[in-house]
């Protein structure tokens, strides 16, 4: 099935069945770019762009096909993840003076909502467009105890496409019970089109800190200051430089807001020189991760490509990591009555 309105398309194509859902494929087209998305785990799973000579190539790690990431998507690639994305120490928080035990499935710590998060979950889609953009609306209920969250929580997620270069993504989400969360995109750029590392990346991160990390990864509750050390992004620099001043690959949150708001704010830009792809991230989250793909070795991804470490950078916005442990980090709770809202925006372009 194909929808047409000038040069905004969707082609949908039912592909498999997961736990006794239609699990779907669907390409957004603007005449320029490609999207490739899927009602599984709202796993963006292919983006195509084009560099300065007018070549289109995928510009994020992905699987051959849709079926692939029901059971071999361990680096999360391309999901929506949740509950929580990012990590809970010890597993586990307390709202109200009552504690909740999430599952343990970093060490002893919660990452992305637990073992079967978000990111594994058959969503309900619909296809939708209007005068700009075209997309696909998704919902998704997680049930009270979900993962040892408490709360029903009913989430819709909307990713589309508009006619400037826009993947827009927006989270909406409402409780019968006061929780925590915490939602994200997961995907990994490597806007070269995947022929190299993205050491020769040049990226820039709108933030003035970081949230350190001691034990598990999890957030001393400090925040550093990024001038004068390698996490200092605050002007364009090759990520590559940096991580060599590090002396290993970056898992850190970027403090882009302090505290929270509902200002779109542009937090990240990226370029890859040789190519001309440029990624500029807005978002609503007080935070976005940075992650360079550290622990993917050997990873037999799309097109016959084996993925190795630094093959892709990863731009998380999201809460701070450990904010339900974290009193003075902006709060990640949501109460019956409110609406939880986060907003992403990656807009491609191409320096000529």
């Amino acid at each position: 099935m194909i929808e047409e309105d000038l040069n905004l398309t969707v082609k949908t194509e039912r592909v498999a069945s997961w736990e006794e859902k239609d699990v779907f494929r669907y390409i957004l087209d603007n005449g320029e770019m490609q999207v490739e998305m899927t009602n599984y785990g709202g796993i963006i799973s292919r983006i195509l762009t084009s560099d300065r000579e007018g070549k289109l190539s995928n510009v994020v790690l992905a699987l051959e096909n849709i079926p692939d990431y029901f059971t071999k998507n361990g680096p999360y690639l391309g999901a929506a993840v949740g509950r929580y994305a990012n990590r809970i120490g010890t597993a586990s928080f307390k709202l109200d003076g009552e504690t909740f035990h999430l599952t343990k499935n970093n060490g002893e710590n919660s990452l992305h909502g637990g073992s079967k998060g978000f990111g594994v979950k058959v969503w309900d889609p619909e296809v939708y467009k209007n005068d700009n953009a075209v997309g696909v609306k998704m919902t998704y209920l997680s049930v009270d105890g979900e993962e040892g969250f408490p709360g029903n929580l009913k989430t819709t997620l909307w990713m589309e496409l508009t006619s400037a270069n826009e993947l827009k993504l927006r989270f909406e989400s409402t409780t019968d019970k006061k929780t925590v969360v915490n939602l994200t995109n997961h995907s990994y750029f490597n806007l070269s089109g995947i022929t190299e590392d993205v050491r020769g990346h040049e990226l820039q991160i709108f933030a003035e800190a970081i949230t350190p990390t001691g034990s598990g990864q999890i957030p001393t509750g400090e925040l550093l200051e990024v001038h004068g050390t390698p996490f200092d992004f605050t002007t364009l620099t090759k990520l590559g430089a940096q991580m060599d001043a590090l002396g290993e690959g970056f898992d850190h949150n970027y403090v882009t807001k302090r505290e929270n708001s509902t200002e779109l704010k542009k937090i990240a830009m990226v370029k890859h020189p040789k190519s001309g792809r440029t990624m500029t991230v807005y978002s609503t989250a007080p935070g976005v991760q940075l992650y360079t793909a550290n622990h993917v070795r050997d990873f037999v991804g799309a097109d016959g490509k084996i993925y190795q470490p630094h093959w892709a950078l990863c731009l998380e916005p999201e809460a701070w990591p450990d904010s339900p442990n974290k009193p003075g980090f902006p709060s990640a709770d949501l109460a019956p009555g409110e609406q939880y809202v986060h907003e992403i925006v990656y807009k491609f372009s191409v320096e000529r």
